[in-house]
Protein backbone atom coordinates (compact mmCIF):
# COMPACT_ATOMS: atom_id res chain seq x y z
CA UNK A 1 0.00 0.00 0.00
CA UNK A 2 1.32 3.41 -0.96
CA UNK A 3 1.30 5.76 1.89
CA UNK A 4 -0.57 9.23 1.27
CA UNK A 5 0.80 12.24 2.79
CA UNK A 6 -1.02 15.36 3.95
CA UNK A 7 -0.87 18.44 5.42
CA UNK A 8 -2.14 21.45 7.70
CA UNK A 9 -2.08 24.64 6.75
CA UNK A 10 -3.14 26.99 10.18
CA UNK A 11 -5.95 29.22 9.13
CA UNK A 12 -3.56 32.01 10.54
CA UNK A 13 -2.54 34.52 7.58
CA UNK A 14 -4.69 36.61 5.43
CA UNK A 15 -5.67 35.51 2.13
CA UNK A 16 -2.92 37.04 0.45
CA UNK A 17 -0.04 34.90 2.17
CA UNK A 18 -1.77 31.93 2.41
CA UNK A 19 -3.41 31.38 -1.27
CA UNK A 20 0.09 30.60 -2.13
CA UNK A 21 0.72 27.91 0.95
CA UNK A 22 -2.65 25.89 -0.72
CA UNK A 23 -0.45 26.23 -4.37
CA UNK A 24 2.27 24.68 -2.95
CA UNK A 25 0.95 22.44 -0.89
CA UNK A 26 -0.55 20.57 -4.81
CA UNK A 27 2.35 21.43 -6.71
CA UNK A 28 4.92 19.65 -3.83
CA UNK A 29 2.76 16.77 -4.31
CA UNK A 30 0.62 16.14 -0.94
CA UNK A 31 -2.13 14.18 -1.34
CA UNK A 32 -4.51 15.78 1.15
CA UNK A 33 -4.30 19.74 2.90
CA UNK A 34 -6.02 20.56 5.75
CA UNK A 35 -6.90 23.81 7.92
CA UNK A 36 -7.99 23.85 11.62
CA UNK A 37 -12.24 23.95 12.45
CA UNK A 38 -11.77 26.20 15.36
CA UNK A 39 -13.55 29.46 16.33
CA UNK A 40 -9.71 30.07 17.95
CA UNK A 41 -7.12 27.79 19.07
CA UNK A 42 -4.89 27.59 22.53
CA UNK A 43 -2.39 30.88 22.68
CA UNK A 44 -2.99 31.57 19.37
CA UNK A 45 -6.49 32.93 19.74
CA UNK A 46 -5.07 36.24 20.16
CA UNK A 47 -3.86 36.83 16.89
CA UNK A 48 -5.33 36.59 13.33
CA UNK A 49 -7.65 33.56 12.76
CA UNK A 50 -9.90 33.38 9.44
CA UNK A 51 -12.98 30.78 9.35
CA UNK A 52 -12.33 26.99 7.66
CA UNK A 53 -15.44 26.97 5.73
CA UNK A 54 -14.40 29.91 3.41
CA UNK A 55 -10.13 29.65 3.61
CA UNK A 56 -11.41 26.01 2.44
CA UNK A 57 -13.81 27.44 -0.51
CA UNK A 58 -10.77 29.50 -1.44
CA UNK A 59 -8.39 27.22 -1.73
CA UNK A 60 -10.62 24.82 -3.47
CA UNK A 61 -10.20 27.81 -6.39
CA UNK A 62 -6.48 28.02 -6.48
CA UNK A 63 -5.97 24.05 -6.93
CA UNK A 64 -7.26 21.13 -8.90
CA UNK A 65 -5.93 17.64 -7.14
CA UNK A 66 -5.23 17.91 -3.81
CA UNK A 67 -8.29 16.66 -1.53
CA UNK A 68 -9.43 19.50 0.98
CA UNK A 69 -10.47 18.75 3.98
CA UNK A 70 -11.66 20.12 7.79
CA UNK A 71 -9.00 19.36 11.10
CA UNK A 72 -11.56 18.90 12.65
CA UNK A 73 -14.53 19.96 12.41
CA UNK A 74 -16.99 19.67 16.06
CA UNK A 75 -20.15 20.19 17.53
CA UNK A 76 -18.86 22.70 19.42
CA UNK A 77 -20.24 25.48 16.82
CA UNK A 78 -20.60 23.46 14.01
CA UNK A 79 -24.63 22.25 13.92
CA UNK A 80 -25.76 19.12 11.14
CA UNK A 81 -28.43 21.09 9.26
CA UNK A 82 -26.31 24.40 8.52
CA UNK A 83 -23.18 21.90 8.04
CA UNK A 84 -24.15 19.34 6.17
CA UNK A 85 -25.06 22.84 4.02
CA UNK A 86 -21.57 23.79 3.27
CA UNK A 87 -20.20 20.47 2.94
CA UNK A 88 -22.51 20.33 0.07
CA UNK A 89 -21.38 23.59 -0.99
CA UNK A 90 -17.47 22.66 -0.43
CA UNK A 91 -17.80 19.09 -2.39
CA UNK A 92 -19.54 21.15 -5.56
CA UNK A 93 -17.22 23.74 -5.79
CA UNK A 94 -14.00 21.45 -4.95
CA UNK A 95 -15.56 19.06 -7.63
CA UNK A 96 -15.67 16.23 -5.07
CA UNK A 97 -12.23 17.00 -3.35
CA UNK A 98 -13.77 17.33 0.20
CA UNK A 99 -12.75 14.93 3.12
CA UNK A 100 -14.48 15.73 6.40
CA UNK A 101 -12.49 15.46 9.24
CA UNK A 102 -14.90 14.88 12.58
CA UNK A 103 -14.57 15.28 16.18
CA UNK A 104 -16.17 15.39 19.57
CA UNK A 105 -14.64 18.63 20.21
CA UNK A 106 -12.69 19.46 23.42
CA UNK A 107 -12.81 22.16 26.18
CA UNK A 108 -10.87 25.29 25.51
CA UNK A 109 -12.36 28.74 23.54
CA UNK A 110 -14.35 26.71 21.28
CA UNK A 111 -16.59 25.31 23.47
CA UNK A 112 -16.83 28.34 25.92
CA UNK A 113 -16.73 31.81 23.25
CA UNK A 114 -20.33 30.59 22.70
CA UNK A 115 -21.29 30.66 26.59
CA UNK A 116 -22.62 27.61 26.93
CA UNK A 117 -21.82 25.40 29.74
CA UNK A 118 -18.98 22.70 29.81
CA UNK A 119 -19.77 19.45 29.06
CA UNK A 120 -17.83 16.55 30.56
CA UNK A 121 -16.27 13.91 28.49
CA UNK A 122 -19.32 11.84 28.57
CA UNK A 123 -21.64 14.18 27.39
CA UNK A 124 -19.36 15.63 24.33
CA UNK A 125 -18.96 12.11 23.11
CA UNK A 126 -22.73 11.59 23.34
CA UNK A 127 -23.04 14.92 21.58
CA UNK A 128 -20.98 13.69 19.26
CA UNK A 129 -22.82 10.50 18.67
CA UNK A 130 -25.91 12.37 17.44
CA UNK A 131 -24.06 15.06 15.67
CA UNK A 132 -22.70 11.98 13.30
CA UNK A 133 -26.10 10.13 13.06
CA UNK A 134 -27.60 13.48 12.04
CA UNK A 135 -24.86 14.68 9.62
CA UNK A 136 -24.91 11.53 8.02
CA UNK A 137 -28.36 10.81 7.50
CA UNK A 138 -28.73 14.64 6.01
CA UNK A 139 -26.11 14.21 3.71
CA UNK A 140 -27.75 11.08 2.46
CA UNK A 141 -31.32 11.78 2.57
CA UNK A 142 -33.25 14.51 0.89
CA UNK A 143 -35.68 15.31 3.51
CA UNK A 144 -34.78 14.59 7.24
CA UNK A 145 -36.73 15.76 10.64
CA UNK A 146 -34.81 14.53 13.63
CA UNK A 147 -35.79 15.20 17.43
CA UNK A 148 -32.67 14.44 19.89
CA UNK A 149 -31.21 16.07 23.20
CA UNK A 150 -28.47 18.15 21.67
CA UNK A 151 -29.47 18.76 18.00
CA UNK A 152 -33.17 18.90 16.04
CA UNK A 153 -34.14 18.91 12.19
CA UNK A 154 -37.46 20.03 10.83
CA UNK A 155 -37.72 18.87 6.91
CA UNK A 156 -33.82 19.69 6.41
CA UNK A 157 -32.56 19.38 2.79
CA UNK A 158 -29.58 18.34 1.01
CA UNK A 159 -30.86 18.76 -2.51
CA UNK A 160 -28.76 18.68 -4.73
CA UNK A 161 -26.92 16.30 -2.38
CA UNK A 162 -22.88 16.39 -2.37
CA UNK A 163 -20.47 15.23 -5.77
CA UNK A 164 -19.36 12.22 -3.98
CA UNK A 165 -21.43 9.69 -3.31
CA UNK A 166 -23.01 8.74 -1.04
CA UNK A 167 -21.46 11.48 1.18
CA UNK A 168 -18.37 13.13 1.20
CA UNK A 169 -15.83 11.03 3.35
CA UNK A 170 -16.04 10.77 6.77
CA UNK A 171 -12.19 11.21 9.19
CA UNK A 172 -13.10 10.75 12.31
CA UNK A 173 -11.04 11.63 15.43
CA UNK A 174 -11.15 8.92 18.07
CA UNK A 175 -8.37 7.73 20.85
CA UNK A 176 -10.88 6.92 23.49
CA UNK A 177 -12.68 3.67 23.14
CA UNK A 178 -16.23 5.28 22.47
CA UNK A 179 -14.95 7.53 19.60
CA UNK A 180 -12.89 4.47 18.65
CA UNK A 181 -16.61 2.57 18.23
CA UNK A 182 -18.08 6.03 16.59
CA UNK A 183 -15.10 6.30 14.32
CA UNK A 184 -15.31 2.19 13.28
CA UNK A 185 -19.31 3.00 12.07
CA UNK A 186 -19.37 5.86 10.84
CA UNK A 187 -15.96 6.14 9.22
CA UNK A 188 -14.69 6.43 6.52
CA UNK A 189 -11.36 7.35 7.23
CA UNK A 190 -9.66 7.17 11.32
CA UNK A 191 -7.77 9.94 12.79
CA UNK A 192 -4.97 9.84 15.96
CA UNK A 193 -3.09 12.42 17.49
CA UNK A 194 -2.00 9.95 20.20
CA UNK A 195 -1.52 11.05 23.68
CA UNK A 196 1.10 14.00 25.15
CA UNK A 197 4.12 11.90 26.09
CA UNK A 198 7.44 13.40 27.27
CA UNK A 199 9.58 11.58 24.33
CA UNK A 200 9.20 10.36 20.77
CA UNK A 201 9.18 6.64 22.20
CA UNK A 202 6.67 6.61 24.71
CA UNK A 203 4.59 8.71 21.86
CA UNK A 204 5.16 5.95 19.22
CA UNK A 205 4.34 3.39 21.98
CA UNK A 206 1.21 4.89 22.75
CA UNK A 207 0.23 5.15 19.17
CA UNK A 208 0.74 1.48 18.72
CA UNK A 209 -1.31 0.70 21.54
CA UNK A 210 -4.40 3.22 20.22
CA UNK A 211 -3.62 1.25 17.03
CA UNK A 212 -4.03 -2.24 18.42
CA UNK A 213 -7.70 -1.19 20.48
CA UNK A 214 -8.68 0.67 16.77
CA UNK A 215 -8.17 -2.79 14.37
CA UNK A 216 -9.94 -4.87 17.86
CA UNK A 217 -12.64 -2.34 17.42
CA UNK A 218 -12.91 -2.95 14.02
CA UNK A 219 -12.87 -6.61 14.39
CA UNK A 220 -15.27 -6.76 17.00
CA UNK A 221 -17.50 -4.61 14.15
CA UNK A 222 -17.28 -6.96 11.65
CA UNK A 223 -15.64 -4.41 9.62
CA UNK A 224 -12.58 -6.10 7.12
CA UNK A 225 -8.68 -4.17 8.33
CA UNK A 226 -8.73 -2.56 4.49
CA UNK A 227 -12.67 -0.59 5.01
CA UNK A 228 -11.37 2.33 6.80
CA UNK A 229 -8.40 4.30 6.43
CA UNK A 230 -5.84 5.15 8.98
CA UNK A 231 -4.76 8.54 9.88
CA UNK A 232 -1.69 9.82 11.76
CA UNK A 233 -1.31 13.28 13.05
CA UNK A 234 2.88 13.51 13.21
CA UNK A 235 2.44 16.57 14.71
CA UNK A 236 1.32 15.47 18.25
CA UNK A 237 4.82 14.07 18.81
CA UNK A 238 7.20 15.36 20.96
CA UNK A 239 9.25 15.90 17.78
CA UNK A 240 8.46 18.26 14.58
CA UNK A 241 8.07 16.52 11.76
CA UNK A 242 9.36 19.03 9.74
CA UNK A 243 11.89 19.65 11.93
CA UNK A 244 14.30 18.06 9.36
CA UNK A 245 13.82 15.56 6.60
CA UNK A 246 15.50 12.82 8.56
CA UNK A 247 12.80 13.15 11.01
CA UNK A 248 10.16 13.21 8.35
CA UNK A 249 11.61 10.12 6.94
CA UNK A 250 11.59 8.65 10.47
CA UNK A 251 8.12 9.58 11.32
CA UNK A 252 6.77 8.59 7.96
CA UNK A 253 8.30 4.98 8.07
CA UNK A 254 7.31 4.46 11.80
CA UNK A 255 4.11 5.23 10.71
CA UNK A 256 3.87 3.07 7.87
CA UNK A 257 5.21 -0.20 10.11
CA UNK A 258 2.07 0.93 12.10
CA UNK A 259 0.42 0.04 9.37
CA UNK A 260 -1.12 4.11 9.09
CA UNK A 261 -2.58 4.72 5.40
CA UNK A 262 -1.61 8.20 5.57
CA UNK A 263 0.09 10.91 7.50
CA UNK A 264 -0.26 14.78 8.25
CA UNK A 265 2.46 17.00 8.88
CA UNK A 266 2.05 20.78 9.65
CA UNK A 267 3.27 23.82 7.21
CA UNK A 268 6.14 25.69 9.54
CA UNK A 269 5.72 28.66 11.56
CA UNK A 270 7.81 31.50 12.40
CA UNK A 271 7.26 30.57 16.06
CA UNK A 272 5.20 28.74 18.65
CA UNK A 273 3.26 25.87 17.25
CA UNK A 274 4.84 24.16 14.45
CA UNK A 275 8.15 26.52 14.34
CA UNK A 276 10.08 25.49 11.57
CA UNK A 277 11.66 26.45 8.43
CA UNK A 278 9.98 26.52 5.03
CA UNK A 279 13.08 25.51 3.11
CA UNK A 280 12.41 22.26 5.15
CA UNK A 281 9.44 21.23 3.99
CA UNK A 282 11.01 21.91 -0.09
CA UNK A 283 13.33 19.71 1.05
CA UNK A 284 10.71 16.60 2.54
CA UNK A 285 8.75 17.30 -0.48
CA UNK A 286 11.08 16.64 -3.11
CA UNK A 287 11.50 13.10 -1.20
CA UNK A 288 7.90 12.80 -1.25
CA UNK A 289 8.21 10.53 -4.58
CA UNK A 290 11.05 8.24 -3.52
CA UNK A 291 8.95 8.01 0.01
CA UNK A 292 6.34 6.75 -1.76
CA UNK A 293 8.00 4.33 -3.97
CA UNK A 294 9.50 3.01 -0.72
CA UNK A 295 7.69 3.12 1.87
Amino acid sequence: MTMRFGIVILPDQRWSESSRRWRLAEEYGFDHAWTYDHLGWRDLVSGPWFDAVPTLTAAAMVTERIRLGTYVASPNFRHPVHFAREATALDDISGGRLLLGLGAGGIGFDSAVLGNPELSPRERVDRFTEFLDLFDTILRSESTTWSGSYFSAVDARSTPGPVQQPRPPFVIAANGPRALRLAVKHGDGWVTTGPQADTADEWWQAVAEIRDRFENTLAAAGRPPESVERYLNLDSSPVFSLSSVDAFQDATGRAAALGFTDVITHWPRQSSWYAGEEKTLEAVAAELPRLRATI
